[in-house]
């Protein structure tokens, strides 16, 4: 049994730490002593809105410290990052090599808390408690399915790794695997935030030749421009009908619209806007998972346009986090410049601070040796 200080959601919109007691890993399981938590919006929202206590936090990255029965793939010690779409590679749409909306173990599309490690693993006060996204990554020790883990070949340092389970590969993998951005193609990207810069940097990576940045934030085009955004587009607060952004981008693509468009903020009056950024025939993509009613005019589908809404950039996490990180070594993919400041436990609020106010691209929990 060890002793972890964790984030509490405590089921009325808010949060507290405290002392939790974190058992052994039962069979197929490990245990897992965190070294780095990403601060997700999801994060936030969840507190807000799940009215029920749970451990914080489902980006993260860290070391083995114990094998639950069965497990032979991994050994204690091993450096790894955590994955909360935890494919059982058996139900149907595994199967169909969909495992990032596994129908079993996925938090978000499966069955209650199957992908849940023993929830007696992890008790506050004499009370088992649930860890968000079967990971609960905001405490120092955690208990997860060993299948939510991929092991890190590479010498990342653990706040880069950390976030690569969530907001990275959301925005990458939209590009890459959702989109399948073709080589000398054009792309809009609405919004820079983590998601948004993630998604540049797997357009650019797929070798599209025009990738444009929209933001109302002069300061994120600028750090767009570092990830691989080739123009900029000043976005209008007083742009309802989003002409002037719709304006722009026509032209800058010949008159038609981009080949590709993706929505990265999570704004529900934007989730119709890349279909207004694409060419007939155009993909545009809801990247940022608004879950509130969208109104859509449906001459926005004219012609042949394809709307589509992936989950957690369609994530195969052994391929996919490989890739990633070999990217990553190979010094085309950027994630240390991602993570713009880091904080301790304690500063959780003010990572919450700066992250609602658009201080940061990402900010990352760091726990102490």
């Amino acid at each position: 049994m060890d002793k972890a200080k964790a984030a509490i959601a405590d089921g009325n919109g808010g949060f507290f730490f405290d002392t939790v007691n974190v058992g052994k890993p039962s069979a197929g399981e490990v245990k897992i002593k965190i070294k780095a938590s990403g601060i997700c919006h999801t994060d936030w929202d969840s507190i807000k809105t799940w009215n029920k206590k749970f451990i914080i936090g489902h980006e993260g990255a860290g070391n083995i410290v114990e094998l639950g029965e069965g497990v032979t793939e991994f050994s204690v010690g091993d450096k790894v990052i955590l994955n909360w779409a935890i494919p059982c590679g058996e139900c149907f749409q595994c199967q169909e090599g969909n495992l990032h909306i596994c129908e079993v173990n996925s938090p978000v599309t499966g069955n209650g808390l199957c992908g849940h490690a023993n929830k007696q693993a992890c008790d506050h006060d004499g009370e088992t408690l649930e860890r968000s996204f079967h990971l609960g990554t905001m405490s120092e020790y955690t208990v997860v399915k060993a299948a939510a883990v991929i092991k890190i070949n590479s010498d990342i340092p653990f706040p880069s790794a950390s976030i690569v389970g969530c907001g990275v590969m959301t925005g990458y993998g939209s590009a890459v695997n959702a989109a399948k951005v073709k080589a000398g193609s054009s792309v809009a990207v609405l919004g820079c935030g983590g998601v948004g810069l993630n998604a540049i940097q797997g357009a650019a990576i797929s070798g599209a030749a025009k990738i444009i940045a929209i933001d109302l934030s002069a300061e994120r085009l600028l750090q767009a421009k570092e990830f691989g955004a080739t123009h900029t587009v000043l976005a209008k607060t007083n742009d309802p009908d989003l002409e002037h952004m719709v304006n722009e981008v026509k032209g800058l693509t010949n008159g038609r619209g981009a080949d590709y468009a993706f929505e990265c903020t999570a704004v529900p009056a934007l989730g119709s806007a890349p279909l207004a950024l694409i060419r007939s025939a155009g993909v545009a993509v809801q990247v940022s998972g608004i879950e509130q009613k969208i109104d859509f005019d449906c001459e926005l589908f004219e012609w042949d346009k394809i709307y589509i809404n992936p989950l957690y950039g369609q994530c195969n996490p052994k391929r996919d986090f490989a890739q990633i990180l070999d990217l990553y070594d190979a010094k085309k993919l950027k994630l240390d410049e991602l993570v713009t400041k880091t904080y301790s436990l304690d500063d959780l609020q003010t990572g919450f601070d700066d992250m609602l106010a658009g201080r940061i691209a990402k900010g990352v929990i760091v726990f102490d040796d």
